[in-house]
């Protein structure tokens, strides 16, 4: 999504939230604070599939704060596939358990208030939030969001020779090889909080680099 396109979005949402309960979340953000976030769902599909797993925690400065981090199972309304257990090891009685949609989405909103949200691939996962959200509370995310691929995207392309960079140069994106071109350590991953704890470090990483 180009720049203007996404500022007008957020322009529009912001117009949404102005007279609702909602309306710190279009505050200006703390100072050096960002909130790194992973979902984990049902499916691939945005129009489709449900979340079932959220994970989040604060950033402030080089630091992610560990004991300021949100932790939450969702509970869909349509099950889950054997495909998607196998994936998330989140089973039907685990599910189960989790909060109602609109509950989730509340605690989400007020875990990250106004700051820009981090992620990996973040554009699936604010999507899905966003149906979510309509569904049940009639809005979208406003925040900014901060593409970690791209961040390193940039950084890798950024020191290619000159002659190399007016070619089409393919950079693998995968998270893996960006944990470990970073030198950062791999958690267990398709689980919401360690990826949400990944991307962190893979942005405060990219930032001390200059990116």
């Amino acid at each position: 999504m180009s720049g203007w396109v996404a500022r007008l979005r957020r322009g529009w949402r912001q117009r949404q939230l102005k007279d609702s309960e909602w309306r710190f979340l279009c505050d200006a953000p703390p100072a050096g604070e960002w909130v790194a976030l992973d979902c984990e769902t049902t499916g691939l599909n945005p129009r489709t599939d449900e979340i079932i797993a959220i994970g989040a925690v604060r950033i402030v400065g080089g630091r992610i704060l560990t004991s300021q981090r949100l932790e939450l199972l969702v509970r869909p309304e349509h099950g889950v596939s054997a495909e998607s257990i196998r994936v998330h090891r989140l089973r039907e009685q685990d599910v189960e358990a989790g909060l109602p949609a609109e509950e989730a989405m509340r605690r989400l909103l007020n875990f990250i208030g106004p700051r820009p949200l981090v992620g990996y691939y973040l554009e699936f996962d604010v999507a899905m939030i966003n149906r979510t959200l309509k569904r049940t509370l009639g809005l979208a995310l406003p925040q900014e969001t901060i593409e970690v691929s791209s961040l390193y995207y940039d950084h890798v392309f950024q020191q290619l020779p000159p002659h190399r960079q007016q070619e089409s140069t393919e950079i693998d994106l995968r998270f893996a090889t960006i944990m470990d071109a970073l030198d950062l350590p791999m958690r267990e991953a398709h689980d919401a909080l360690n990826d949400a704890v990944m991307a962190a470090l893979a942005f405060i990483k990219l930032r001390q680099l200059g990116t």
